[in-house]
């Protein structure tokens, strides 16, 4: 078993940034990779981006958080991190912490956060 924490979310405003904490704890070590999914009001639970166990491989971003978010890892704490700047509104959404394998260059969580919650006001 693998267990999930995430931290860092909160109220922002437009532009702003924030950067999103995923501590794993438990049986790390099978589980390679690990990612973000976000899940907005109404709509389904969307992939985001993940990391491979030693960082060298990341997937590709989804479209709209290109160039504004950065996943990065730090095995010595068991710990990856999504950086987002220039928050848009749109970025609204809880997002979740996944640990599973890579798949081509998709997760395939078997492990999930309990989420954290971002919410971006105009």
């Amino acid at each position: 078993q693998v267990q999930l924490v995430e931290s860092g979310g909160g109220l922002v405003q437009t532009g702003d940034s924030l950067k999103l904490s995923c501590a794993a704890s438990g049986a790390t070590t099978s589980n390679p990779a690990m990612g973000w999914y976000r899940q907005a009001p109404g709509k389904e639970r969307e992939f985001v981006v993940a990391i491979s166990r030693s960082g060298g491989v990341i997937t590709d971003y989804l479209e709209p958080v290109k160039h504004r978010f950065t996943i990065s890892r730090d095995n010595a704490k068991e710990t990856i991190y999504l950086e987002m700047r220039s928050l848009k509104t749109e970025d609204t959404a809880v997002y979740y912490c996944a640990a599973g394998t890579l798949v081509g260059l998709r997760l395939l969580p078997q492990y999930w956060g309990q989420g954290t919650q971002v919410t971006v006001s105009s």
